[in-house]
């Protein structure tokens, strides 16, 4: 029994070594990592979603080259921010930022803004309420009209 443990430390100890050669990089993604983020890009800027909601959907033909333009930006922003003792993380958030950006930036310049709806029914803004209607409403009021309102005025004695 000594021997088999003995010979599980040893397998152990030997295969530890072999571990600590192996580094794990982040940056730069694959070309299919780049590959999914486009093709998750073009999903949510064609598809119906939260952002579709508030400024539309983009057809598909134009969302294929906003991702491939919003990518290639954020791959160039990321890369432009490296540096040599980064592990990675710091132009991930970058690249992702930039996406990010990118893709909000691309549907607000297609978004039109819809024209209020006229409301018959709402009291108009104080305004562009006229003279006449203010004056309609103080017809109530006991304090002056406001052409008449004085300034109190305090003696220096």
């Amino acid at each position: 029994m000594a021997e088999t443990e003995q010979a599980q430390q040893q397998e152990g100890s030997s295969t530890a070594p072999k571990f600590s050669d192996i580094s794990f990089s982040i940056w730069p993604p694959t070309e299919r990592t780049r590959d999914a983020v486009r093709n998750r890009l073009i999903e949510t800027l064609s598809s119906p979603s939260i952002l579709s909601k508030r400024y539309g959907t983009v057809p598909r033909e134009e969302a294929v080259d906003a991702a491939t333009r919003i990518e290639k930006e954020a791959i160039l922003a990321a890369g432009a921010a490296a540096t040599t003792d980064d592990d990675g993380i710091e132009i991930l958030q970058v690249y992702s930022k930039e996406i990010s950006k990118g893709m909000l930036d691309t549907v607000k310049a297609r978004y039109v803004e819809p024209e209020p709806e006229s409301n018959p029914g709402k009291e108009p803004d104080v305004e562009s309420k006229t003279e006449e209607q203010k004056e309609d409403e103080d017809v109530g009021s006991t304090a002056p009209p406001q052409s008449e309102k004085t300034e109190s005025v305090v003696d220096d004695e």
